[in-house]
Formats: C-alpha cells, structure tokens, sequence
C-alpha cells in the first residue's frame, strides 16, 4: 500500500479496500495472460526465487556439501546402499569381457590371454590390493556417490607389463592452487577452451597428513570420469544430488517408527501412593521417610518397575500406531528414489510383491537401458582407454612379441577391440531363447549378439561345444544337439524317399 492508498484509508477505508481488490485482479488477469504459469509472480509462485547461473559457479558452492552428505548416506542409509548395490551388480557384476578383433586370430587370443593376467591385483593396481573388476565395480560406486572417478595412469618397473592403475578419491585434488597462465579451478588447470591440461594432486606423509604441496599431473595420464550436463560445467556433480533430500527423510522417518513401535511394545509399572496431606502421616505403624525420586533422565525400559512421589501420577500420549502406513509412505518413497536415479523400485527396493510377468519384464527393459548407459559410457571413457595403454605397454616392454615400428605404423588396425558386458538375465529363460531361436532361423539377429547378450563370447561357446560332443561320442553318449540332428537328417530321408516314390507312380 502507498502513500496515496494510506491517505484514501484514512478517509474512506472502504475506497481503499475497493482500490486494494480491484488491483490484485487486474494482476491476476495480467499473470494469466502472460502464457506461463510457471514464469507467473502470482502467490502460488510467491516464494520461488531463482537466478539463472553459470553451471560451475552455482556447482562450486554446493559440490563439497552434496558430496560429503552423499557420503554419509553411503556409510548409514541402508535404502542409498541397496540403490549402490544394484549399480555395481548390473553394470560391472562379475567383469567386462575382452575380444581382441586384430586380423590375427592367434594374436587375438594372446592378447586376451595377457589381458586376463595383467586384471590380476599383482599388476593391474598400483597398491596390488584390487583386481581389475574390483577397480570397475569401485569407479561406478564413486562416479555415482562423489560425482566422479578419478584414475591415474601409471608406470612402474615390474616383472610382467609396466603399466597399473592407481585410484584416487575426488576430495585429492589440490583446491588451492592458482596460476598465472591457465585457469585452475578446483584443482584442475583448464586451457582457453576450458580442455583440462593437468591435475593437481595432493601429497601425504608417510602418516596421511597433507604436506601442502601437491603433484601436477599431465591430464593424458589421468582419467576423469564424470557426466557433463551443461556446456558451462567444468567438474562433476552427485548423481545422487536429487535423491539425498529424500533418502534423509525416509531414514529419519523410519527411526522415528521404530522408536515409537519399540515403545509401545514396553511392559512397565508405575506404582502410584497417595498419601493425603502433602504426606503427614496418621494412624500408627505409618512411617514417612520423605524419600523423593527424580525423574529427570528416567527413561523407559523393558520390564520395569518404578515408584513415583506421592501424589504424582503419570500421563501416556499414545499416537496411533503409525505401522501399516509406513510401509505404503517407504514404498512411494523408494520408488520416486528409485526413477530419479534410471531403475525401478523393483530393484531399488528388492520387492517384487507387487509385480506380474509383464509389468516385471516391462521394468527389467526399462533398468537394462539404464544399466547399457553406463555400460556405454564406462567402455567410453575407461575401458578403452585403459586397454590402449596396455596394449602400447606390452609391446614396448616385448611381452606382446610384435614389431614395434609395424605396430605404430598399424596402430588402429592392432587396437581395434570389443568388450563384452555382464550378461542379464531373464525372468523366463525358455522364452527368451525360443524368441533368440526364432530370429536366428530367419537371420534377424547374430549368434554373436545373443552370446553377448549373456555375457559370453559365442567363439567360447562353440569350441566348448564342440569338446563336449567330441568327448561324448568317445563315451558313447549321444548329445542333444547331436540327436536333433540325426532326427532331422533321418526326416530329410525319409521326405525324399516319398518324393521319388510319388514321382515313380
């Protein structure tokens, strides 16, 4: 209200009051026809006020908060960790598979032979306490708490390939540097285009105390995995920065019906004596002792007996039990947690009470494209890097016997590579395969795509099978495969021997 609705009040009140309706509809039908409610000031939208901003300045003031909160919950939310827990299981499990895919089929197999031992804790990790799975199965853990994974590549004199890996948590990087030539935010020097240059690592005594100095290291021997989802973003964010409101809550919610459900079920006595005037005694053989118990600290127990002053008496709130709808009010929450993060509350929650076949296959389809993402992008950004490296380390060091002057001058040809994720299964196996031998009979998929879909290399498959018929046949026993064939070439035989004998009729 102005000066001028002031001195209209204090004239006529009811002048003023008109002018005040008549303005607030003249700006509601202003806000209506702007043609957003959303970009509206009306009182709905009241207390929504935001600022566009820079995607790393408005990161850089909550990215230590989010982070170390993320890793509380890491540490105490059972919901967080079973959410963790599904990432790791679906998009490492058990391992990536490697295929060479040089034109020499021997070499493919060397190559995934020294692969296989260099995944060993030994020489993979530069600590020789993790093998390579392990290293994966942390990395997608980290990116998914911190933000990020952070990777240094490193060369070191041993027996085998001189090439290991060395982990590092996001909270390494030296936030205090500054120079004078290329920007350095967070620990990481950025050139004009805002490419990272170097990283800037801290140094710790033998102790683990920071020594205040810090190691540059060149950014092509580090890798830095986070996702990027604005032009202007420079360093990593929680995957989990939507999701840690609610998984607060849902702890803090659950203690509080826990609390209250193990006080409801206490068995206690209060024995209450009235004596009348403030406790002078009459009659005879009546002693008072004016013995007075404090309450303060007293808390409930299981069990117990307790005498209260005289006069006192004891008041019990008892809320309603709050039992039956905590269980709908944690599972609306799971399943919002659960669809912020790409997986159903199937899996968030290990529940499958409330789902049929369909609805169940339906949500397995929609967690395993969320699952081939990571995969994707996990293959992208460390995977295939990692692999270039070793190949480039063992054939500098001779392990991998090759010419090294051909080999740079083919370098693409003798890099060129397929990993192989875990495999998924299926909710009904028989139909899976009678489908996958469907499209196979009419050419529409790949023995190869339906091996990798499993997890296995369809080569592996069929020399496996072809030991296990081979074996059977010196024993004497006839396989499955190896009696649906001779069925179906002693059908052959017989339709031909029909056909001619119509034909000689």
């Amino acid at each position: 209200m102005n000066v001028f609705d002031k001195f209209i009040s204090y004239l006529s009140p009811k002048s003023a009051y008109e002018r005040m309706v008549y303005r607030e509809t003249i700006k509601a039908f202003q806000d209506s026809e702007r043609g957003y409610d959303a970009g509206s000031d009306s009182r709905l939208n009241a207390n929504w006020r935001v600022v566009n901003s820079n995607a790393e300045t408005l990161n850089r003031a909550y990215r230590d908060v989010i982070r170390a909160r993320s890793q509380d919950l890491e540490r105490n939310s059972d919901i967080l960790e079973s959410i963790l827990l599904a990432f790791e299981r679906n998009v490492v499990g058990t391992g990536f598979k490697l295929q060479a895919k040089t034109d020499n089929e021997e070499l493919n197999k060397q190559i995934e032979v020294l692969f296989k031992k260099w995944s060993r804790p030994k020489y993979c990790d530069v600590t020789q306490q993790q093998s390579f799975v392990e290293i994966c199965q942390m990395l997608v853990r980290r990116r998914r708490v911190d933000g990020a994974a952070f990777v240094v590549k490193r060369y070191q004199e041993n027996d085998f390939i001189p090439f290991s890996l060395q982990v590092y948590e996001v909270e390494d990087l030296d936030i205090t540097r500054v120079s004078s030539q290329n920007r350095i935010i967070d620990g990481i020097e950025y050139n004009e285009y805002n490419r990272p240059v170097a990283y800037y690592i801290k140094k710790y005594d033998l102790f683990g105390n920071w020594t205040g100095n810090s190691e540059r290291i060149p950014s092509e021997d580090v890798i830095f995995m986070y996702r990027k989802k604005r032009p202007s973003q420079l360093r990593e964010m929680s995957e989990l920065s939507t999701t840690l409101p609610r998984v607060r809550d849902m702890n803090q919610y659950m203690e509080a019906v826990s609390v209250k459900e193990r006080i409801a079920a206490l068995l206690a006595v209060m024995i209450k004596r009235f004596i009348p005037n403030n406790g002078n005694t009459y009659g005879r053989g009546v002693v008072n002792n004016d013995k007075s118990i404090e309450y303060q600290g007293k808390k409930l127990t299981p069990g117990m007996i307790m005498e209260l002053n005289p006069g006192d008496d004891v008041a019990v709130v008892t809320p309603p039990s709050s039992g039956a709808s905590a269980a709908d009010f944690i599972r609306l929450q799971q399943r919002l947690t659960g669809s912020a993060q790409g997986i159903s509350y199937e899996v968030a929650a290990r529940d499958m009470s409330q789902v049929n076949y369909s609805s169940a296959r339906q949500g397995l389809l929609e967690d395993r494209n969320t699952y081939e993402m990571e995969q994707q992008f996990f293959e992208e950004h460390f995977l295939t890097e990692v692999y270039e490296e070793f190949i480039e380390a063992a054939v500098l060091s001779g392990v991998l016997k090759l010419n090294v002057n051909e080999f740079y001058r083919n370098k693409e040809s003798y890099l060129k590579h397929k990993w192989i994720a875990p495999g998924m299964k299926w909710i009904d196996p028989k139909k899976e395969a009678d489908a996958n031998k469907v499209m196979l009979d009419n050419n529409l998929t790949t023995l190869e795509h339906v091996a990798a879909s499993t997890g296995q290399d369809w080569r592996e498959i069929i020399d496996q099978r072809a030991i296990e018929i081979e074996y059977a046949k010196a024993k004497g026993v006839i396989m499955n495969a190896e009696s649906e064939t001779n069925i179906t070439n002693n059908e052959d035989e017989e339709d031909e021997t029909n056909v001619s004998t119509e034909l000689n009729d």
